[in-house]
């Protein structure tokens, strides 16, 4: 924002104030200083407003800063045109057939104007503001007063030759596919379906909170002029300026929010200027449809909490001086305890002041940063990581540790992304009303379409990513991520959060870091694990887990007909795991285990079992045999020879590894373990030992 020093001045006294001294005053109030670049009897201001401060994209704004910080009276000009035209309700009508898009629209006539070259004063001002004087060039008159106004309030105006206006009339409606706009930059945009246009009975004629269009533009046959002053939905203005790439000082200030309550003062001060610089008639009344915005919702405002947070006191009369003179209205508010309260109603133009931290975060910027003692201690509660994070860090030490990388993939998928696999709903994805910007890249897919299915699940997205990284020859393509997905819900959509792992390892590869990860999570979790049937995997190459009983992920080798149909050139194994069960098995303390200062002993089996029979049925059955004494079981191999085993057998060879803590055991206690274990592998698994 360009602040003119000699515009400021219209509304405050600034004698004795140096340009410096007010630039370093706004930025340590959270106005910050870029720039100062001297001008011919006057000084351009360069000031950095943040996107919740919209009342400071003006001159009457950043100079209500000033009027705080310095505690000098404001100087608001109070406009009261004299109307002396016939009603303008018998010449003009205004509809709106968008009030989501347009909550509120204004117009005022003045006929009989004189169309010229602005004074210039106006033109200095205009030009000093600008940024780049040297270039400035004046338009018109009413061009100029419209834009004088929107950087004095705040509040984007535009002017219309009337008489061009097809049957009198403005209608706010959204754009039909197919129509087009000659802007005054004269340059034709194509509209699309939802885009908000001002429109006359025949036509569009402008984009709403963007620019007016050509045909209807202040030229110097205009002789009756009006004025609209609106107040536009920010998502619609911003969504159509980056669709059609135009940007305007208009659609800037509109994107960041408008002050509601000040459309009428806007309206009346450019008829008044035009009244007095291009003549005229001002016809009577205004023409205001839609709806009035609610007034702020007040703010329950504690005095004691302003120590408490910034670690000093700020007497009562100095917090009700900043307070009121930033616009807020102070009402002392009864409370049954001792502790003073107030309550205080922010003004129009403050939408950002919704909490008690809000407004003592105003107190202490007026009253000044540099007032809180560095050394003083402001009391703080001790914080904890939740649990979610700890999880969350503990899975990304562990797979990042087996060189695994963290992605970040959107939300939002395009439909043949969401539609490639779904493991937690058979319901239709949720979608949008607006999508995503920008569309599928067709140079990787067979379609393209809009971006505005929400994901199911996270395997289309890390398999979209691998893709893509194969496709750039980008190796080795190793992808996790911790992410949460939206599944249809009554009332509600459900949003578990998910581990998703894509990676082109081999399946018992990618099991024995994830085995890791449950370790890391809590020592010897253990997880049900059973074949899955699942047509998106290839066949027996698929697992189901389970957790305590209940579902907790599937991981698996994608087919060959996924494989196919995604594009990729090699075979990956992709997983899905809910992080909500995890959570509560986490062990955030850890526990100290007694350590045996006592030799082990190692036993090996050589088990021939069924086809059928899966190393983790064995391993529990092993466990369970093993009693006290069993401090491992290590699998080591799996041999199939149907010639010398007979068909539908393999041969499973583990190492067992027995040691006490009380004393060093003896060969016949390790003996009596192994019978324990092929024992009981034989009852229940039809286990043979080989000799």
């Amino acid at each position: 924002m360009i602040v003119s020093w000699k515009w400021l001045q219209q509304y405050i006294d600034l004698g004795g104030l140096t340009e410096a001294e007010v630039a370093q005053r706004l930025s340590l109030s959270g106005l910050n200083h870029e720039s100062t670049e001297p001008l011919a009897g006057d000084w351009a201001i360069d000031l950095e407003v943040t996107s919740n401060r919209p009342d400071c994209l003006a001159h009457l704004g950043v100079a209500r800063e000033i009027s705080v910080l310095f505690q000098r009276p404001l100087r608001r000009p109070d406009p009261q045109p004299q109307a002396s035209g016939p009603d303008i309700s018998s010449l003009a009508q205004v509809q709106i057939d968008c009030p989501e898009l347009c909550p509120r629209y204004t117009a005022r006539l003045i006929r009989g104007v004189k169309i010229g070259p602005s004074p210039a004063w106006l033109q200095e001002l205009l030009a000093n503001a600008s940024g780049n004087p040297a270039e400035f060039k004046s338009i018109n008159n009413v061009a100029d007063i419209t834009n004088f106004v929107m950087k004095e309030c705040g509040q984007p105006l535009h002017a219309f030759d009337f008489d061009t206006l097809q049957g009198g009339r403005i209608i706010v409606r959204t754009a039909r596919d197919g129509e087009v706009l000659e802007a005054i930059d004269h340059k034709t945009y194509p509209l699309q379906a939802g885009m908000c246009v001002i429109a006359d009975s025949q036509r569009p004629v402008a984009l709403a909170g963007i620019m007016g269009g050509a045909t209807t533009e202040i030229s110097q046959k205009t002789v009756n002029v009006l004025i609209e002053a609106a107040d536009f939905a920010p998502g619609s203005v911003r969504q159509t300026s980056r669709r059609l790439k135009l940007a305007s000082d208009s659609s800037y200030r509109f994107e960041r929010t408008v002050d509601h309550a000040g459309i009428d003062w806007a309206s009346r001060r450019c008829c008044q200027l035009i009244l007095e610089l291009c003549g005229g008639q001002l016809c009577a009344g205004v023409i205001d449809v839609g709806s009035q915005t609610a007034a702020p919702a007040p703010i329950r405002f504690r005095l004691d909490q302003i120590a408490r947070l910034l670690g000093i006191e700020v007497h009562a009369t100095d917090v009700e001086r900043i307070l009121q003179a930033l616009g807020n209205q102070v009402e002392p508010h009864s409370t049954s305890d001792s502790t003073r309260v107030w309550q205080v109603t922010p003004p129009t133009w403050r939408r950002d002041l919704s909490r008690e931290v809000d407004l003592i975060e105003e107190v202490a910027r007026i009253h000044g940063y540099d007032q809180i003692p560095e050394d003083h201690a402001v009391p703080m509660a001790v914080s904890t990581t939740p649990r979610v994070d700890l999880t969350a860090q503990r899975l990304r030490h562990v797979l990042t540790a087996a060189g695994m990388s963290e992605a970040l993939s959107p939300s939002l998928v395009p439909a043949v992304i969401s539609d490639l696999y779904s493991p937690w709903t058979e319901q239709p994805a949720l979608t949008t009303l607006q999508p995503m910007l920008g569309v599928l890249d067709t140079k990787f897919w067979n379609t393209a379409g809009p971006v505005d299915h929400v994901r199911r699940s996270l395997i289309p997205s890390l398999l979209e990513l691998r893709r893509l990284n194969e496709f750039r020859h980008t190796q080795p393509v190793e992808l996790f991520e911790i992410a949460k997905v939206y599944l249809p819900g009554n009332p509600f959509p459900v949003e578990p959060t998910l581990l998703g792992v894509c990676s082109g390892r081999s399946l018992l590869e990618v099991k024995s870091v994830l085995a890791a990860a449950w370790s890391a999570i809590q020592p010897g979790l253990r997880l049900e694990v059973e074949e899955a049937n699942d047509p998106f995997f290839a066949p027996g190459r698929a697992l189901r887990y389970h957790l305590h009983g209940e579902a907790f992920g599937l991981l698996g080798q994608i087919s060959q007909v996924t494989q196919k149909k995604l594009k990729l050139k090699q075979a990956a194994v992709v997983g899905e795991f809910h992080l909500a069960a995890l959570v509560a098995a986490l062990q955030v303390v850890p526990q100290a285990q007694r350590q045996s200062l006592y030799p082990a002993i190692e036993r090996d089996f050589n088990f021939i079992v069924d086809l059928s029979v899966r190393w983790s049925a064995l391993e529990a059955v092993v466990r369970a045999a093993g009693g006290p004494w069993l401090e491992t079981v290590q699998y080591r191999e799996t041999y199939i020879d149907s010639q010398r085993d007979g068909a539908d057998k393999k041969r499973v060879l583990l190492t067992l590894t027995l040691r006490s803590l009380d004393e060093t055991l003896t060969g016949k206690q390790a003996d009596a373990v192994a019978q324990s274990v092929i024992q009981q592998c034989g009852a229940q698994l039809h286990a043979k030992l080989v000799q």
